[in-house]
Formats: C-alpha cells, structure tokens, sequence
C-alpha cells in the first residue's frame, strides 16, 4: 500500500493522533458543570409596630401680639422706665411724658365744674321759690319760665364742664404709657428729653409676645382634607419645629413642640399652597419672631405596620417588589408601598419576620444562590495629607 510504501507519513499520523488524544485527556471542565457562585447579601427582618406619619414643610416664626409703642399726645419724654429686652407684663408702665400743662388744664375744668354747681344749687333754690309763689299769682308765669331756662343752662354748663374734666383725665393718662401686651422690649429708637409728637410713625420702641408664639407655614393644597380633620380631633394634631432641618425633619435640633390652631380661608393660586398656623409654648424662647424653621406635623398613626428600611424596596417596570430569603436562595415578592419617608417604608405583601435582602440587589434575580453577611461593611477612609 502507499502507507506502507512512506514510513514517515506514518509517523506523522501517529504523532498527530497522540496529540490528539493527550489534548482530551487534559481538557478543562466546561463552566456549566461547575457549582454556582454565592451572591454575598445582607437582610432584614420585616417589624411590625405602630407607626406615625408625618408631613414637612418650611415655617415662619411670628408674635401672636406685636405693638409699636408711640405716643398719643405731644409733649416731652420725660422718662423711660423699661430697658432695651426687658420683659414685661400687661399694664406695666413703659415711659412718662410731661403733664403739667394737662393738670393745669384738669384743675380749671374742676374750677367751672364747681362754679357752675355753685350757681345752679342757687338757681334750683329760686326756682323752688318761684314756683310756690306763682300759686298765689306772687311772680308772673314769665319769671317762672325764665328761672326754669336759666335752671337748664346751668345743668347743661355743668355737663359740659365734666365733659372737659373727663377729656383732661384721657389727656393725662396718655402721658403715662403703659404696655398694651405681655412680651419683650425691643431696641429703643428715643431717648429721654426728646419732643415728641402723635404724627411720629417710629414709635419709642415695641412690645412683642414671645410665649406663646406661633408659626405659620404652607402645605400643597392637597393637604387641605387632611388639615381640615386634624383641626376638627379634640385632640389637637401635633406640631414639631426644627432649625437646620431638611424638608423630612430629620436632621437639625428641635426648637419647640406646640399644635395647629388655624387654616387659611383660602388657597393661594399663584402656588397651589394653603396656609396654616400653629401655636407653641415658648417658655426658653428658642422660637424667636421671623425665624425661618421646618415643621413636621403628625398626619396619622399606622397601629401594626409592616416596616422596612427604604434600601429593602426595590422599583419595577409597574410595581414594587422586595427580595426574600428563603433557604439559602431568593425570590421576588410583590408589595405594595403604603407609606415611605427618608427613614423607613410601610409596605404589605409580606409578613413579620421575614427575611428580606437589604443590600447586593444588583446582582440578584429570582432563584439565585446568595450568602448573608452578618459583619457590617468596612468603611474605606482616605489618609489625609499634612
């Protein structure tokens, strides 16, 4: 044969199949023999307890009282009794102004007043006289008609001259100034041996209310059913303010704790926003007039919810859906988002105690094979350079 007939033909065969069989022999195992990799995951388990809602939005601080003090008479400054951030109370008095030229003025209305009961008592006298005389035709029915009309002058000169007694009295307590509201002194604008003048609009100073105080905030219209409910409870919603806050209230130090007390009479086109008011004790006066501040006010409590971080929730195409743990695999679960906040969602379609995935979900799908992490995650932190 020709086979026989070349030798190294032959050789060459051989070697070829040696190889052959020496490349299948040490192949690698295919990939889809081996065992599956672990997802490295970390869970939480589902809580049940009872949960309050809440809505923010951003306030301003305002006195429920706020009066400038100005005078109502003209006259000099005298004396001012109270300093610049004083606290005072109702009917305390502020500043004095100059009285002597009213009191000159109350002494000769009190002066005719007593002139003229003087000349009436004698004119009551004769007109009693006159009238037992013109029984006996003694004076003529003239005379006594004339003392009658002298009688009534006198009355009416005698009202007259209490009306300007009473007008000087007014006139005198102006020039003692007395505060309108309880609350604080603000910057004095006058100082003492000024003139001063009803038409001065700046006033000597003001008096504003710090305690109680109250805040007054915007809402989307939207909240309006909601506000309108809680102002109806007998017991009254509850209002939080907060400085520094973000529009979740959850950062920032808490300023005071009070309740609503008002919603507008109507929404504001412009921004589809409806105003509302509410109303604190303010007794170490951390809430101060024209503070700006985030308020979060308690819109309901869920009893029993089902609560899970916000990391635990994942969003599909058209719902919501959490991976659960079961064994040492995973499954997609449907749920329905009820309530979610920057710190926690309600969610149901689960149940309490469940295990659900809180962290890896991106590389997870329905039956994979995960491990659970029980370490926390290591926190990487960059050397600064001197």
């Amino acid at each position: 044969m020709r086979i026989q007939k070349n030798p190294a033909l032959l050789v060459a065969l051989l070697i070829v199949l040696a190889a052959l069989g020496l490349w299948y022999a040490t192949k690698p195992a295919k990939a889809r023999l081996a065992a599956p990799t672990a997802i490295p995951v970390r869970v939480v388990a589902v809580a049940e307890k009872d949960v309050p809602r809440f809505v923010s939005g951003i306030g301003s601080v305002l006195s429920l009282h706020s009066v400038v003090v100005r005078p109502q008479i003209d006259g000099i400054l005298t004396r001012i009794m109270v300093k610049e951030g004083q606290l005072v109370k109702k009917g305390d008095l502020l500043a004095t102004i100059d009285d002597r030229s009213i009191r000159a003025s109350l002494d000769q209305a009190r002066a005719q007043l007593g002139e003229s009961q003087a000349q009436l008592q004698v004119a009551l006298v004769n007109l009693k006289r006159y009238k037992l005389l013109s029984v006996d035709d003694g004076v003529s029915k003239q005379t006594y008609d004339q003392q009658q009309a002298l009688v009534n002058q006198l009355k009416a000169t005698a009202q007259g001259n209490q009306a300007s007694i009473d007008s000087a009295e007014v006139q005198l307590s102006y020039t003692q100034i007395s505060s309108p509201v309880s609350g604080r002194v603000g910057i004095r604008t006058v100082d003492e041996g000024n003139f001063l003048r009803m038409t001065d609009t700046q006033g000597l100073f003001t008096v504003t209310q710090i305690d109680p105080i109250a805040v007054e905030f915007s809402l989307p219209q939207q909240m309006l059913p909601t506000l309108q409910g809680l102002i109806n409870d007998p017991q009254r919603a509850q209002v939080k303010a907060y400085i520094g806050a973000d529009s979740d209230g959850e950062t920032g130090n808490l300023l005071g704790e009070g309740h609503l007390t008002l919603i507008d009479n109507q929404i504001n086109a412009n921004t589809g926003t409806i105003r509302a008011k509410a109303e604190f004790d303010n007794s170490a006066q951390k809430l101060w007039p024209g503070l700006l501040v985030t308020v979060k006010i308690q819109t309901a409590l869920d009893k029993n919810a089902l609560v899970v971080p916000p990391s635990v929730v994942q969003r599909g195409l058209d719902q919501h859906y959490v991976y659960r743990l079961k064994g040492d695999k995973v499954e997609t679960v449907p749920v329905q988002m009820v309530y979610q906040d920057s710190g926690l969602n309600i969610i149901k379609g689960v149940q309490a105690g469940d295990q659900l995935v809180s962290d890896g979900q991106s590389r997870l799908k329905p039956g994979s094979v995960v491990q659970v992490l029980t370490d926390p995650p290591q926190v990487v932190q960059s050397e600064s350079t001197p």
